[in-house]
């Protein structure tokens, strides 16, 4: 069973861009690909969310929405207002097993932060990688204030006992400031490891041919691309100088 869950430092930071650039990579070597979206809020019955974005960008249409809120809150909350039964957690980790006996890669999108609330009992999209035994890939923002938003993440992953598969720059700019090409070195020392990726602001944008090329550049090979950490600190980090 081959399991990711993607979660990020908080609403708008780039998880369902990378989400589709990891189905997007596998769909392309030719793994059986499937993406989960336990909880979507935001979206009213009818109206297109996150996966019918995945679809636009990666072209895999192995697709899994559990729950569906119109309000654009927490899924608990979003739950509550519409009068509604929140995401059935245990019901939707036993579909991502049931799913991921036959595909080559699942991957669980979650809402919002990695402590966002699902259900009035607390259950949160750490509950669902830990009942997998699936290791998260955590998207951030680059700008100020991403250090303490991912310290704070990957804390409560150790905490629990998660494993990280890694942190990704959801968007990254074209003109980068200071602040963002100084967190570059921050975030691996936060992380204890190099980044895993950097996708560039505005892929959401892209057609599909131009989306996988991206996505190729912007994810390290164990995602599938052909991300250079090194090379990439040593192009945007201030203190790198020249070489």
């Amino acid at each position: 069973m081959s399991v990711l869950v993607v979660t990020g430092t908080g609403t708008g930071v780039g998880k369902t861009v990378v989400t589709a650039a990891l189905a997007a990579l596998a769909r392309d070597r030719g793994s059986r690909v499937a993406v989960v979206k336990p909880g979507q809020t935001g979206v009213a019955p009818g109206e297109p969310g996150d996966l019918d974005e995945i679809r636009r960008l990666s072209l895999v249409d192995d697709l899994h929405e559990h729950a569906r809120f119109p309000d654009p809150l927490a899924p608990a909350a979003a739950a509550r207002v519409a009068g509604l039964r929140p995401v059935d957690v245990a019901a939707s980790v036993t579909e991502v097993r049931a799913l991921a006996d036959s595909r080559d890669l699942v991957l669980v999108e979650g809402a919002g932060g990695l402590l966002v609330r699902f259900d009035d009992d607390g259950a949160t999209i750490a509950d669902w990688a830990r009942s997998l035994g699936a290791p998260v890939l955590v998207v951030v923002h680059p700008s100020l204030g991403t250090l303490n938003h991912t310290a704070l993440t990957l804390e409560a992953l150790a905490h629990r006992g998660i494993a990280l598969a890694g942190v990704v720059l959801g968007s990254w700019p074209a003109g980068p400031d200071l602040a963002a090409r100084c967190n570059v070195r921050d975030l691996e020392t936060l992380a204890a490891r190099p980044l895993s990726g950097a996708l560039p602001e505005g892929a959401g944008s892209l057609e599909p041919l131009e989306f996988l090329l991206a996505a190729r550049a912007g994810l390290e090979p164990g995602l599938g691309g052909t991300f250079d950490a090194r090379d990439f600190r040593r192009r945007h980090d201030p203190m790198e100088g020249p070489r």
